[in-house]
């Protein structure tokens, strides 16, 4: 049973950064992929970005390019979301989710979620 934890909210004002953590345990499988995703009042959940463990592959969502960066630590089991230049539409519930398939950003696909924990731009 994998278990994600997720950290690093908070509220900051438009062009500042955050960075989120969401520390992983209890992997079966050799490779897998990992991202984060978001979801906001109102709106679907949706891919932010995702990191291949075999390859180090990145997907980001378009939304996000530029600004934010997905990387992984494999011996503290952690993966990270620096966000930068952060605006108010990146408001939203943040979740890291792991699949033991490769990488994608599409929210149905992913078996493993954590509790969340909530950004908050201000404009």
């Amino acid at each position: 049973q994998v278990q994600l934890v997720e950290s690093g909210g908070g509220s900051v004002q438009a062009g500042g950064s955050l960075r989120l953590s969401c520390t992983a345990s209890g992997y079966t499988y050799s490779t897998y992929c990992i991202g984060w995703f978001r979801q906001a009042p109102g709106k679907e959940r949706e891919g932010v970005a995702a990191i291949y463990s075999g390859s180090g592959n990145r997907h980001y969502a378009d939304s996000v390019k530029g600004r934010f960066t997905i990387s992984r630590d494999s011996a503290k089991n952690t993966l990270y979301l620096q966000m930068n230049s952060l605006k108010p539409e990146d408001t939203a519930m943040y979740y890291c989710a792991a699949d033991s398939a490769p990488c994608g950003l599409v929210p149905e696909k992913y078996p493993s979620w954590g509790q969340g924990t909530q950004v908050t731009v201000s404009s």
